[in-house]
């Protein structure tokens, strides 16, 4: 009953929006060239999904996306951990890590083209570029900000290093882990967009790409909507984790 509440009261702005944007429609405020009635978009989403062609093309880019955020996220998970346990590691990697972290994205996709062509590859490996490094970042800080009292009782217990790590060190850290799963999936997804409009022949990027050569400006904000509907259920879905896995703390919660 609270989700279905929250639910309502989270789609009051974007029906607001919608309802103000039909009406700046029908009475010719609006151009409908630049801004079709929010009616006349669902028209065109209709029509393409009863064509196959939004099937074709979601699908394409939520595979895209998921083996990104798959490779990017694995590798941020791990190597966040490692950094965060050993500080010789930390030495090592982190200098790396963060002077590429401040590399722009758009700057390196010319190169992941020359390098990996056009193909699959080139997307997937620029996608996990974005997804590794919120994961990366929050994993390394959730392990550091786990008390330091904890570790000194684990050591007392006796605990082996693979306990400290299930029983300790991932329960302590899994807050900020959660949250840098959210970040690494919202990134992911914006890196699919520069992927797919940087150069493809499917997905939703090109999709939305493909409309605006033909002036298809329904069809644009089509894309448009599917992306921001998949980061938000996307971001429920992690939202719901949260909520799940992390009960136990006694957090402020407004």
């Amino acid at each position: 009953m609270k989700i279905s509440k929250k639910w309502w009261k989270g789609a009051i702005i974007p029906v607001t929006v919608l309802l103000l944007w039909q009406l700046a429609s029908f009475t010719g405020a609006a151009d409908p060239k630049l801004f079709p009635a929010p009616s006349s978009i669902f028209g065109d989403f209709y029509s393409m999904l009863l064509s196959g062609e939004l099937y074709y093309h979601i699908r394409i880019s939520i595979v895209r996306a998921a083996l990104g955020f798959l490779l990017g996220g694995s590798l941020g998970l791990l190597i966040g951990l490692l950094v965060g346990m050993y500080v010789k590691v930390e030495e090592f990697v982190d200098p790396t890590v963060q002077m590429l972290r401040t590399v722009p994205l758009l700057a390196i996709t010319p190169l992941f083209i020359l390098w990996f062509g056009f193909g699959e590859l080139s997307k997937v490996l620029l996608i996990a570029m974005g997804a590794f490094f919120p994961l990366y970042l929050n994993t390394f800080l959730g392990v550091r900000n786990v008390d330091k009292k904890l570790y000194d009782v684990a050591r007392v217990l006796e605990f082996s290093r693979f306990k400290q790590i299930t029983k300790l060190m991932l329960p302590g850290a899994l807050p900020n882990i959660l949250l840098g799963l959210r970040l690494s999936l919202s990134v992911a997804w914006l890196c699919l967009v520069v992927a797919e409009l940087m150069g493809a022949d499917s997905g939703v990027g090109f999709l939305i790409q493909d409309a605006r050569s033909y002036v298809r400006t329904g069809a644009v904000f089509v894309g448009i909507f599917i992306f921001a509907a998949v980061g938000k259920l996307a971001d429920s879905v992690v939202r719901l984790l949260e909520r799940k896995w992390l009960r136990w703390q006694d957090n402020y919660r407004g």
